[in-house]
C-alpha cells in the first residue's frame, strides 16, 4: 500500500530532524523548492542541499522541528510550525550569537509518484532577525498598528 502525502512529508521531516542526508528517499531529483523573498528558489536535490539545507545546518545547530498543524488535500500536504535552533554560525551576515531562536515556516508539498515534486515554502526570516537584534523593517513594521496584544496559538 502506498503512503499518503501526509505520511511521506512526516517521514521526511523526521529524517531531516535526525540530520539525515537521504533526500532522494523523499524528493524527486528535479524537485523545485520555491521559497519566499530572502530564501530563493532551489532546483533539484543538489541545489537544495548546497544552497539551503547545508547553510541552514551551519547557521543553526541543535535543531528541533516543531510542527503545529498538518493538512492534506489530494496529492498535497501542508504544515506550519518552526525550527528551534542555536545560532552557531553566520546567518545573513550576523556572526554566531549562541542564542536559541525560533524559525517559523509554512510548507506546501506536492507529491508525485510517492515523492515530493514541488515545495512552496515561506520562512519568517524577519522574525529570526528580530530575535538576533535586527529590525528588518527599520522601525516601520505594521505591528505599530496593533493593539499590542499577543494572540495565543490555536492548536
Amino acid at each position: 500500500m502506498s503512503k499518503s502525502p501526509l505520511e511521506i512529508v512526516r517521514a521526511m521531516e523526521t529524517a531531516l530532524g535526525e540530520n539525515s542526508n537521504t533526500m532522494a528517499d523523499f524528493f524527486h531529483e528535479d524537485f523545485v523548492w520555491d521559497g519566499n523573498t530572502g530564501c530563493g528558489v532551489k532546483r533539484g536535490i543538489a541545489e537544495f542541499r548546497a544552497n539551503w539545507q547545508l547553510p541552514l545546518r551551519a547557521a543553526f545547530t541543535e535543531r528541533d522541528y516543531i510542527t503545529d498543524r498538518w493538512m492534506e488535500d489530494g496529492n498535497w500536504a501542508a504544515c506550519y510550525g518552526a525550527i528551534e535552533g542555536t545560532h552557531s554560525g553566520v546567518f545573513m551576515g550576523i556572526e554566531a550569537t549562541q542564542k536559541r531562536v525560533r524559525i517559523p515556516y509554512i510548507d506546501f508539498w506536492e507529491i508525485t509518484d510517492g515523492r515530493i515534486s514541488y515545495n512552496k515554502v515561506s520562512v519568517d526570516f524577519a522574525h529570526v532577525l528580530a530575535q538576533l537584534g535586527v529590525d528588518a523593517f527599520g522601525g516601520h513594521g505594521w505591528e505599530a498598528f496593533d493593539r499590542g496584544e499577543k494572540v495565543p496559538p490555536r492548536l
